[in-house]
């Protein structure tokens, strides 16, 4: 699994060399406010699928999409200056959909949370099918002459149903 350490290596450099890029600034005005999520490299070091979030709006989102694909060139360059490898790999910018699915698991949470609150009230009022408590308890007995008659009467049971 060396190989795959060293993917996973290079993966984490290039997500700095290109967050500190970021960070200085493009010369783009489309550039938006943008956070690299992770990178792949495939196992040869010869493609990294770079994931990125922008904070805004849809249009600020498509707007920082183009100044990527525009600025993958310098971007690339940037990463070969500052990876120690053969071959500089090269970039695929792809958006993370980490806020969509962030909303999604966001409002199936309060969807479960209103269907809770919906069954906790329907269960408030309720009243139980059968008994309150359906299992069935041993008899109390009071006296050891009760006792005494339980078991006679028990003996009797058998017997009558031993002669039958």
């Amino acid at each position: 699994m060396a190989n795959g350490d060293r993917a996973a290596k290079v993966a984490d450099r290039i997500r700095e060399v290109i967050a500190k890029r970021l960070e200085k600034g493009l010369r783009d005005p489309r550039m938006g406010f943008v956070t690299i999520t992770d990178v792949r490299v495939t196992g040869d070091l010869q493609h990294a699928s770079v994931f990125y979030t922008v904070y805004g709006t849809a249009e600020e989102r498509t707007d920082t999409a183009a100044a990527l694909t525009a600025a993958t060139g310098l971007l690339r360059t940037e990463v070969g200056r500052n990876l120690n490898t053969r071959l500089t790999p090269s970039l695929e910018f792809i958006p993370d959909a980490i806020p969509e699915n962030a909303a999604a698991i966001e409002s199936l949470l309060i969807a479960a949370r209103e269907r809770d609150n919906e069954a906790a009230a329907l269960a408030a009022n309720a009243d139980y099918a059968g008994e309150a408590d359906p299992y069935v308890k041993p008899r109390d007995v009071e006296t050891d002459d009760e006792l005494e008659d339980l078991e006679e009467n028990e003996a009797q049971d058998d017997e009558a149903g031993a002669s039958s």
